[in-house]
């Protein structure tokens, strides 16, 4: 039997989240936690059973929460609800999709989820709560720290250090060995 499983946010990102946990088959998408008003709709056919105020009654219901609010602009929404998963006590499991490769001299922290397409080679260790988004390449030994967002089709090359709430955009690049945080727009070489 699936292990029934809240999510956190019902947008765009929500959607792809689904859509790997689907494809994945360990959890069953109990239902979406979101703003008070959108209680009693659908995403993708899963119904929003509450908002944020009713996350510790939840809790007595389901075991499992993960976030699937993006993450663009800022990612303090994406912590915050992490941290209230947290401090209900629910378990935030690590999600991969079946279509990403994962070398096995890898970690992947719980609240991850990897996306479709995605390579993360040997010796690499991606923290809790990130967002390692389809295509995204991250090559030997590279560490991605806590509440990151690897972007769309992006390329962290081997030994980097990607540092905490950093916004990697889609198609960004980074040379070897390098620090990486803050802002990274789309497209951009990081050196």
């Amino acid at each position: 039997m699936k292990k029934k499983i809240i999510l956190l946010g019902g947008g765009g990102h929500c959607k792809s989240v689904i859509d790997v946990i689907e494809q994945q088959g360990e959890f069953e998408v109990a239902g979406i936690v979101d703003k008070k008003e959108l209680v009693g709709t659908t995403v993708l056919g899963y119904e929003v059973i509450g908002c944020d105020d009713d996350l510790e009654q939840l809790r007595w219901e389901y075991e499992y929460g993960l976030v699937s609010v993006g993450h663009i602009k800022s990612n303090s929404l994406r912590v915050k609800l992490f941290e209230k998963l947290k401090l209900f006590g629910f378990k935030t499991p690590t999600i991969i999709s079946p279509l990403a490769y994962v070398s096995k001299h890898s970690s992947v922290g719980g609240g991850t989820v990897v996306m479709h397409g995605v390579i993360i080679n040997a010796g690499v260790k991606v923290g809790r709560n990130c967002i390692i988004n389809s295509k995204a390449l991250i090559e030997h030994d590279v560490v991605v720290k806590e509440s990151v967002h690897i972007s769309t089709n992006a390329v962290v090359n081997g030994g980097c250090v990607v540092e905490e709430n950093t916004f990697f955009g889609s198609g960004a690049i980074s040379k070897e060995y390098v620090k990486v945080s803050g802002f990274v727009k789309a497209g951009s070489v990081v050196k």
